[in-house]
């Protein structure tokens, strides 16, 4: 997630440095050369490029802007401007599935996204260029297997796979099949970074994303329960996604929707679920705790959907916000023509201030608001896997 850092974490950060790292550099082995004056191609706004190296990268990361960094996948969208429009998709009229979400939602468990988020927090870093990132991914891909195998979901075809990223740390995908290609996406980004040494500081990046991989991960978990969704008798397909090197410019979900482009795959909605517990500057504002659902850069129809599954499905209620361009996985989606929708844990101007930094830990996170989040996600994969589109 691209948020704004407030300067307070960042001279705090920059001065636990200097006085004493808690880390040696060796301790952090990295997969590429970070030294290299490799020149990336990035995109700002829809008509503004340029060309940057990694250190200006990180800088304008650091002063709160948002961008892709397109500098493998260049042409992401191609289709859709030789066409001019993006797929155009109608979404139901209401909720229509109570009956049988609500008893799953009764499932769903904040013990279980802490202790997951407890592990993946424990990682040094889970920076997608470094060694931590590939086994903090290699842990989550054991556990989504895990709950494959030990659901309903391991006798049918059911499954999940790395998608390889040059840069080692993988994105993830679980799958599970429907009647037809038609697909619905939810997705959360897996890596995390420091902004000021990505590859030496310690990142343990419990809210971005932490939060927004267990809160999926769990709904994942509960919606495997449901032998509607098992059997595969929904017309749909729906995969979780966990994407890598989003903090880097939306790499990781850049190539996996390139890849989707390129095979005419069938994406009708896509959910990004980036940043889910963190309430505190909601509550000290003296505001009323909420789902903040973007409205920029985002699919109106879809949009229009989440915000009655929340007040279908949430016991809080959502307020309407802006993130900017880029401000999360879900604009490679938009960009390749798909239509995408990002719920992010409050106002944006609210949000985690501690992001980007050693200080982004689960003491922060709300549990509770979170859960909020997962009935959310629970609730749009089971309806939209049975929507007629």
């Amino acid at each position: 997630m691209k948020g704004l850092i407030l300067t307070t974490c960042l001279v705090a950060t920059t001065s636990a440095f200097y006085i004493a790292p808690s880390v040696e550099p060796d301790d952090q082995a990295l997969l590429s050369h970070e030294t290299s004056p490799e020149r990336y191609l990035i995109e700002l706004s829809p008509e503004e490029t340029r060309w940057v190296t990694e250190d200006e990268k990180w800088a304008l990361r650091r002063e709160g802007l948002n961008f892709m960094d397109i500098t493998d996948h260049p042409h992401l969208g191609a289709s859709r401007i030789s066409t001019n429009k993006a797929k155009e998709v109608t979404f139901p009229h209401k909720p229509v599935y109570q009956d049988t979400i609500v008893p799953l939602i009764s499932n769903l468990s904040k013990s279980h996204m802490r202790s997951n988020l407890e592990t993946f927090t424990s990682f040094h870093t889970r920076y997608y260029k470094s060694e931590y990132g590939v086994q903090s991914a290699e842990w989550l891909y054991s556990k989504i297997s895990s709950i494959i195998s030990s659901s309903p979901a391991s006798k049918h075809k059911i499954t999940v796979k790395k998608f390889p990223h040059k840069w080692g740390q993988p994105s993830l995908i679980a799958t599970i099949p429907g009647k037809s290609n038609k697909t619905v996406v939810i997705g959360a980004h897996q890596d995390s970074i420091n902004l000021f040494l990505p590859s030496i500081l310690s990142a343990p990046g419990a809210d971005d994303d932490g939060s927004g991989t267990v809160t999926i991960l769990e709904a994942l978990r509960v919606i495997l329960q449901s032998s509607n969704i098992t059997s595969g008798e929904m017309p749909n397909t729906l995969e979780f996604h966990w994407y890598s090197a989003e903090e880097g410019g939306l790499l990781g979900s850049q190539a996996v929707f390139s890849s989707y482009e390129a095979q005419g795959r069938d994406v009708k909605a896509m959910l990004q679920q980036d940043m889910t517990g963190f309430v505190k500057r909601t509550v000290d504002a003296g505001e009323e705790e909420s789902v903040g659902v973007i409205t920029d850069y985002v699919d109106k129809g879809l949009t229009e959907f989440i915000k009655k599954i929340v007040t279908e499905y949430c016991t809080i209620p959502f307020i309407l916000t802006k993130c900017g361009y880029a401000c999360s996985d879900h604009a490679s989606a938009s960009k390749a023509g798909y239509p995408s929708a990002f719920v992010i844990e409050s106002d944006f101007r609210y949000s985690d201030n501690h992001i980007h930094t050693s200080d982004d830990r689960i003491e922060y996170l709300s549990f509770d608001h979170m859960l909020q989040h997962a009935r959310l996600t629970l609730a749009l994969a089971y309806e939209l896997a049975f929507a007629e589109f």
